[in-house]
């Protein structure tokens, strides 16, 4: 082949400074039956990275739940999931990571994610119309995490409220583990009648390549390589490497492209995410068992002089790759030119698998697109694992060596202001949670967001969950955990959970102890999406969530989790109602403080195994609540988890403005009862005439009842007969301690 007369040859050397093992510097000689220039070595260094190829993750991701009678498509044969969700409607949902660029540079670094997401979803013709985020943090006690939250909150708002999809739901833990190495996880849902999806391929040789949105620049080069290294002390260096977004473009970009599927002009189309331009040609041509001739001299570019490797790696944001339909070239044009958004044709679909790029017509690199992705020819690792030496030592913990606590009252007033359990209101009143007007949370808090749709009888429920300390302590367990709580907050809506979709956030897959987790934790996840019934739909991968100094993050297998709400009136929320209501606990309550924020905060005991969890007594019970609320039994439901029974029922009464008074079991510890975590337990409130109803109907359905007591007018918070005070003195502690710190008030 001719090659660029600026383009060396490459060598080992290189290709170890690109991230390439030597290994695979001699599976890319092979493959191309020559020694690659820099820049044919430049694509297969983020086409192989981590980040894009999947290469230490893929062959446990395939042993997920990937198919149901919903799944429109199969995992990862699009840039989203996509499920019936009836009356001709799809919901096209995905999860993804934006870790390291967060941690350098937070505001663009969390608004480019959820940007990039949203283009993930309109790219398939769905238009989104919620979104969410799943967000860590190292200690609040530090500036350096006071600085990413706000710059991060910043950045998800800012880019989101712009673009005008309202932010519905999330979750924010702190943790040590994450001083380095913060996660932001975003997530978008998004609606499109079943028959106008679009696809990610490419076919039909002379058909026209364009790019549409903005222009091209230096921002985002490596930035999929950047994504597949762990952070260090020159990390900050490579602040070229996070991207730069404009959510005012984005919006343009949206309704110009929904407005031109309608026209049924084209054949393909993909965002430009992680590798730009070289990913979307090379994805969307392997898929469509094409090929493509790209002149890189043809992409508005905002730079000068910018070199054929900077044109392809680029992650500039706001892009997307159209194949158009053979002549339908004008009809494109017209439809950008329209919403004043730049559309101009570079290159054309060819015959066979190469992808050759020119410059100024001199051939600079000429690559199979099989050879280069994820289920092709990228490489595939099984990567050594081994047991942590911590994970036998947890397993010994006893709930005798922990002393209970005289003053339980204090407890509850630590505990609700402990930043994981305490409000995060601080957070989502940057975040527009109202635009479209569809968003039922705001009026009427449940466990998962509710989102009404304006062609359908039907709402979606969506939630994010993961408790990191759960995995950290027992990936199998935990990652079960995270699929269960998930669903479980779905459940409590009245809604039926239908499909997944994960960001699988660990450390380095080098490090044995770090791939174990893995590995376990994809276990977990599988078992619990197959006795749920909700498989997977895609998602993504982050490794390298790990410095030297602080070492890997806690495992974290954020759930991303979809569920259809069939009737209005089954929707459930989480409120207290009237005064004289009845509380009921559905599920076993266990003797069991494991891994619980009362544990790790109060009596600082970090060692301990995950806590009680049954995959069969889960799934029981789910089916159950959700058998009960159809019948319309339930006035409230409103699952356990953090903080256990005594947070449930804190959230309840200041919810609906009303107190309680319970008694406890004393089968149990008090401790236990009230703070305890343990799994597969639910809080309902049912009216003094449907108890007869409800009793019956929950020992038919074999689910495990006792009655906690009621409902009261009076807002004092009374427990075994001792009142604890008004629910204003907690509702103070709760609602104000994340706004304390963050105002540089006080800490907790």
């Amino acid at each position: 082949m001719s090659t660029h007369t600026a383009e060396p040859l490459a060598t080992v050397e290189i290709a170890k400074t690109l991230g390439l093992l030597p290994e695979e510097f001699e599976k890319i000689k092979q493959i191309l039956g020559r020694v690659p220039n820099f820049t044919e070595l430049s694509v297969y260094s983020v086409m192989w990275s981590e980040h894009c190829s999947y290469k230490n993750s893929i062959k446990y991701l395939k042993t997920l739940p990937r198919k149901g009678s919903r799944l429109l498509v199969e995992a990862g044969e699009e840039n989203a999931g996509l499920v019936d969700i009836g009356n001709g409607l799809a919901c096209a949902f995905k999860i993804e990571s934006h870790n390291h660029p967060s941690a350098i540079e937070p505001y663009q670094g969390a608004a480019t994610g959820v940007g990039g997401i949203h283009r993930d979803i309109f790219t398939m013709g769905a238009r989104p119309i919620a979104s969410l985020n799943s967000l860590r943090f190292g200690s609040l006690e530090s500036a350096k995490t006071r600085h990413l939250l706000k710059g991060v909150v910043h950045g998800i708002g800012g880019y989101g409220n712009a673009f005008g999809v309202p932010t519905v739901a999330g979750e924010v833990y702190f943790d040590e583990c994450y001083e380095v190495n913060p996660l932001v996880n975003a997530m978008s849902v998004g609606i499109v009648h079943a028959n106008k999806t679009v696809s990610a391929t490419s076919h039909g040789a002379g058909n026209s390549v364009y790019i549409v949105g903005s222009a091209t620049g230096k921002d985002g080069i490596h930035g999929a390589t950047f994504a597949s290294e762990e952070i260090t002390e020159d990390s900050a260096d490579k602040l070229p490497s996070v991207q730069v977004g404009d959510p005012f473009q984005e919006k343009l970009l949206l309704e110009a492209t929904l407005e031109l599927i309608e026209l049924d002009a084209i054949i393909g189309m993909q965002d430009m995410g992680a590798a730009g331009i070289t990913c979307s040609t090379c994805e969307m041509s392997a898929k469509g068992e094409h090929g493509m001739r790209i002149d890189l001299d043809k992409v508005p570019t905002r730079q000068q002089n910018m070199r054929p490797f900077e044109i392809l790696l680029s992650e500039s944001q706001e892009r997307m790759l159209i194949v158009v339909k053979p002549g339908r070239e004008a009809d494109i044009q017209a439809v950008y030119d329209k919403w004043d958004v730049s559309c101009v044709k570079i290159g054309e679909v060819t015959e066979g698998g190469l992808i050759e790029y020119y410059m100024h017509g001199e051939l600079v690199a000429q690559v199979p697109a099989e050879s280069l992705v994820l289920g092709g020819g990228a490489p595939v690792y099984d990567r050594e694992f081994r047991e942590p030496a911590y994970f036998q030592e947890y397993q010994q913990f006893s709930i005798d060596s922990v002393q209970q606590p005289a003053d339980l009252k204090a407890v509850g007033l630590f505990l609700a202001a402990q930043p994981n359990i305490a409000s995060k209101r601080w957070v989502y009143r940057q975040y527009d949670s109202m635009v479209g007007l569809n968003n039922l949370q705001t009026n009427h808090p449940s466990d998962a967001a509710v989102i009404r749709l304006t062609e359908s009888d039907k709402s979606l429920a969506v939630t994010v969950d993961c408790n990191s300390r759960y995995v950290n302590v027992d990936p199998y367990k935990g990652a079960a955990i995270a699929v269960c709580e998930a669903a479980r907050n779905i459940v409590c809506t009245g809604a039926e959970p239908v499909a997944i979709t994960n960001c699988l956030n660990f450390g380095n897959p080098y490090n044995p102890e770090v791939y174990w987790q893995f590995v376990n934790a994809i276990k977990g996840m599988g078992d619990a999406c197959r006795k749920l019934e909700t498989p997977v739909t895609g998602g993504n991968v982050s490794f390298y969530n790990q410095s030297s100094d602080s070492g890997p993050v806690f495992p974290t297998p954020t759930i991303g989790m979809l569920g259809i709400l069939d009737k209005p009136a089954h929707h459930t929320t989480l409120n207290f109602k009237a005064d004289g209501n009845l509380i009921y606990l559905l599920g076993d309550s266990k003797n069991d403080i494991n891994s619980s924020e009362y544990l790790v905060r109060w009596h600082n005991e970090t060692k301990s195994s995950g806590p009680f969890f049954s995959l069969e007594a889960e799934a029981h019970l789910q089916k159950g609540v959700l058998t009960i609320i159809k019948e319309g039994l339930l006035q409230s439901a409103h699952d356990i988890s953090e903080g256990g029974l005594f947070i449930n029922l804190l959230e309840s009464a200041m919810a609906g403005g009303l107190g309680f008074n319970i008694t406890t079991d004393a089968n149990f510890r008090t401790d236990a009862y009230l703070f305890g975590e343990a799994q597969s337990r639910v809080v309902v409130t049912i009216t003094p005439a449907q108890q007869a109803a409800f009793e019956q109907r929950a020992g038919a359905l074999g689910l495990p009842f006792r009655a906690l007591g009621t409902v009261t007018a009076n807002t004092d918070l009374t427990i075994n007969g001792t009142n604890w005070g008004p629910l204003s003195q907690f509702d103070e502690a709760y609602n104000t301690a994340l706004e304390n710190i963050m105002e540089g008030d006080k800490m907790p």
